[in-house]
């Protein structure tokens, strides 16, 4: 997969890029990230990228013109690997990123991620040149940076053979669209804190039932509104009318 980031800091994804997984997705060749320095294809003699909003008002604005001139690059080498990327804009207005999406995002031979900055982009940049706009939440952030990295961490891990142990990514929070349940390692017991019997009983089935369970019973009690958005099957039905019984029976007062 191409990853390309059209932005105005590419020095602040190094190290983020040069470390863990996305460090051996690369080495792998699974994915290739391919950084465009906006800067670069500034106009003028200082390079600009932004200029004043028309009509007046605080802060700058990117203009279109370098950024259109990044997107053409990028679709002239594609158009000769004969790969099409999928441009998109991160922004607080767009989509929420969720595990469906970066699913979605990982299907994609290339993606084009746009890196906004300062007060905001030339309007003519969403309505123009861009497939689809991302957010990663509702909050505000000094430039879309960050975001890409949370993008690129999220999609990339999802593309075959970039984790080790494909149950590890699939026993993740969100993965199965519910959170992941509690996780145990060795020393068995540390300071009279035990691990679960079951996890140490050799029992697969049950282990892994126990894990089911657990998982529904961490979303019920911190996410509940997951469980309204998802379907579920029969065993995860009856698995969650247990919890609801379990905690009746917590409460009771005598």
């Amino acid at each position: 997969m191409d990853i390309h980031i059209i932005t105005l800091f590419p020095e602040m994804f190094r190290g983020v890029f040069e470390e863990s997984i996305i460090k051996r997705a690369q080495e792998k060749g699974l994915v290739n990230i391919f950084m465009h320095n906006l800067r670069e294809l500034g106009l003028g003699k200082h390079k600009s990228t932004d200029d004043y909003p028309y009509g007046g008002g605080a802060g700058m604005i990117m203009m279109i013109e370098p950024i259109y001139k990044a997107i053409k690059k990028i679709k002239s080498g594609n158009k000769k690997k004969k790969i099409k990327s999928k441009t998109i804009l991160l922004t607080p207005q767009g989509e929420v990123l969720n595990e469906d999406k970066s699913k979605e995002l990982a299907k994609n031979p290339s993606i084009t991620l746009i890196c906004g900055h300062y007060k905001g982009l030339d309007e003519r940049i969403r309505t123009n040149l861009v497939d689809e706009e991302i957010s990663i939440g509702d909050y505000v952030l000094s430039g879309g940076e960050i975001a890409a990295m949370v993008i690129v961490d999220a999609v990339a891990r999802l593309i075959p053979g970039v984790l080790g142990n494909k149950e590890s990514m699939e026993l993740d929070s969100f993965y199965q669209n519910i959170l992941e349940g509690p996780l145990y390692t060795r020393p068995a017991v540390f300071k009279n804190m035990k691990v679960p019997d079951i996890l140490l009983s050799g029992n697969h089935g049950e282990i892994s039932l126990w894990r089911r369970k657990e998982a529904l019973r961490r979303t019920y009690f911190q996410r509940p509104e997951i469980l309204d958005m998802i379907s579920l099957n029969k065993k995860d039905r009856e698995l969650l009318k247990e919890i609801k019984k379990e905690q009746r029976g917590a409460t009771k007062c005598y």
